[in-house]
């Protein structure tokens, strides 16, 4: 019996402390942010979970704790779920977004969840599904049944996914955003009626307070862009707002004239280009911008504490006056104070031992690093010609270029091959290039037309009997802006020569890239100034990080043991790829490149220890 008595008492015991964990109360209060009741300052970090290796998140989120936060945020990718239509991955490799959130409170950190939909971030489309554009009864980002009807779909499936793990549950979730840096979306778009863009607004917040997403809310602007992004009931956050009497009476004026006062992006660093210059920001000036912060009882999210990579193609793109479009690096570094790689930068430690003088937590001590390592150079055995191999593809056949989406393809890269019976000379015109292309003429190449540098047209000269290829790649869609609705990728005009249109008798070849291809020895060699195909297989006694040399290529990608690194571009500043160690094996490990370019024969490839993300070649 007394067995059974003390039996009984312990299980009532763990019942109890089991629901004081569920019971606890995050909310904003009285100007404040509170927990079980008392004041809390929210210091938090992004950090995205598919730009780091499943088997590092751990690591890489003991780093943002060690550096004195107390929180992360992360944006939920709705087309990183769902990559193809109707096909939802929540579990594989890094998809596992349960299991992230699931780490970051073992950790001993906070959860702030950005579920967009739209979610910006230098990501693909800014998240959207990349099929999207294809629908005509569908207008993204507004009060459009179809489009708010995906949204619900989408959130639906993230509601699962987090259940039970808001901090009333048990778990880290302490707030949950509302769309994302909506006024800014309100201010470009002022072809439609500021009345409609408030109505798709509140449908989104609607969504997610009836779907079951638990408050507190907030929304994430410029500061100047509340009148558009702001909703009553959610917290106004801004963003890279330094003036912090300015911050506070905007807040004020959005939010009953009281706080808290949080900027949702503290900008540590900043996003890159291909072709233009890696920005960064002095540690200093990071220092005395958190300083500020500290002393006037800010609260912040360091957006990015740590980028990490851009693996495969989920990188997005930018536009403005003098380049259609510009691609954002492979590399997601950001100049963040944790490095690509998971380092400790300079910035780091200035910034943790900041934190260290100003929070009452313990900040506990700086995780081992990674090893890194360098790998003798890796022999390339292997060399096909490109358009050898893609005679293995099965063409589509149309009258006219097909782009990307209708050929049901996300990414990668289409061959647009037709022969001419006739001959014809001219001017090449292409306006509907969607980004890059390489053009051959009976398999000699004749030039290259870019969207980034606005170039479309070349003079050419076909031949009788004469095939003309056009390689197409897409470089990533553009995440925001006014055109972010006009995301077709491939080739989505008339192609023209003379500005007469070439019909009839097109083929086009899909490579999505979206698996490492299959290379085999060929007859048919690479040649200099042909794309090409490189295969080789390399040795690792003890697996690290290392980083991938290619300067002396061209433009293209890298497959390691099935996984895509990313895109590479000879133009930097980029001019070396992260290859995470996890995703090496001990003994044999096999690589794939391919280069659109291939402007001179590659026997090996070279490994380096250190990153080269500020080399820009004019």
């Amino acid at each position: 019996m007394n067995k059974f008595v003390c039996l009984l008492w312990v299980l009532l015991l763990a019942c109890s402390a089991g629901q004081a964990q569920k019971d606890r109360n995050f909310e904003i209060k009285d100007g404040q942010f509170l927990l079980e009741g008392k004041s809390m300052k929210v210091y938090s970090g992004e950090i995205h979970y598919p730009r780091i290796p499943r088997e590092y998140w751990k690591q890489r989120l003991q780093m943002v704790k060690a550096m004195g936060l107390n929180t992360i945020a992360t944006y939920v990718f709705w087309n990183y779920h769902n990559a193809k239509p109707g096909v939802w991955d929540w579990t594989s490799d890094n998809h596992n977004l349960r299991e992230y959130i699931k780490t970051a409170q073992e950790v001993g950190l906070y959860v702030i969840l950005r579920p967009g939909p739209y979610v910006c971030g230098e990501w693909d489309f800014g998240g959207y599904p990349w099929w999207y554009p294809l629908d005509k009864e569908m207008v993204i980002r507004s009060n459009n049944r179809q489009f708010l009807d995906s949204c619900k779909n989408y959130l639906t499936q993230l509601r699962e996914q987090v259940k039970g793990l808001h901090i009333s549950e048990g778990g880290p979730i302490i707030m949950t955003q509302v769309e994302n840096e909506f006024g800014s979306y309100v201010a470009q778009r002022k072809d439609i009626p500021i009345s409609e863009h408030k109505i798709y607004n509140k449908a989104i917040e609607t969504i997610i307070r009836d779907l079951g997403f638990k408050p507190p809310y907030f929304t994430s602007d410029g500061s100047w862009l509340f009148s558009g992004g702001a909703i009553p009931g959610a917290l106004p956050a801004a963003n890279g707002e330094g003036d912090v009497a300015k911050l506070k009476k905007v807040v004020d004026e959005y939010h009953d004239g009281k706080g808290p006062y949080m900027v949702a992006e503290f900008y540590p660093g900043w996003l890159d280009h291909w072709a233009e210059e890696f920005p960064t920001v002095a540690t200093e000036k990071v220092v005395d911008q958190t300083k500020k912060y500290l002393a006037a009882d800010v609260n912040f999210n360091v957006y990015m504490v740590h980028g990490g990579t851009n693996f495969a193609f989920t990188s997005g793109a930018n536009y403005d006056k003098q380049h259609d479009i510009q691609p954002d690096l492979t590399s997601y570094d950001y100049d963040a104070p944790i490095s690509e790689a998971g380092w400790a930068t300079e910035k780091y430690k200035a910034l943790r031992e900041l934190m260290i003088k100003n929070v009452a937590y313990k900040v506990p001590a700086i995780p081992a690093a990674i090893p890194v390592i360098k790998i003798p150079d890796i022999k390339l055995t292997t060399n096909v010609d490109f358009f050898a191999w893609k005679k293995a593809i099965k063409p589509v056949y149309s009258d006219t270029p097909l782009n990307f989406e209708t050929l049901g393809q996300a990414n990668g890269y289409v061959v647009y091959s037709r022969r001419f019976t006739q001959p014809i000379e001219g001017k090449l015109k292409i306006p509907g290039l969607r980004d890059y292309a390489t053009i051959y003429v009976n398999g000699k190449r004749v030039g290259e037309l870019n969207r980034y540098y606005k170039k479309y047209e070349l003079d050419i000269e076909i031949p009788f009997n004469a095939t003309l290829d056009i390689v197409v790649e897409s470089m990533g869609r553009i995440n925001y802006g006014t055109e972010i609705i006009n995301n077709l990728k491939g080739i989505i005009k008339p192609v023209t020569v003379n500005n007469e249109a070439i019909t009839g008798s097109w083929e086009m070849y899909p490579v999505p890239m979206d698996k490492m291809p299959d290379i085999k020895a060929s007859a048919t060699k690479a040649k200099t100034g042909m794309p090409a195909f490189y295969k080789g297989s390399f040795t690792v006694a003890q697996p690290g990080d290392t980083f991938l040399d290619m300067e002396n290529w061209g433009k293209g990608v890298v497959f390691v043991n099935g996984k895509n690194l990313g895109r590479f571009w000879k133009v930097g500043p980029q001019q070396t790829l992260y290859l995470p160690g996890c995703w090496l094996k001990k003994g044999a490990n096999e690589i794939v490149v391919f280069d659109q370019l291939n402007d001179k024969a590659q026997p090996v490839l070279k490994t380096t220890k250190t990153p080269v993300l500020q080399k820009l070649v004019e």
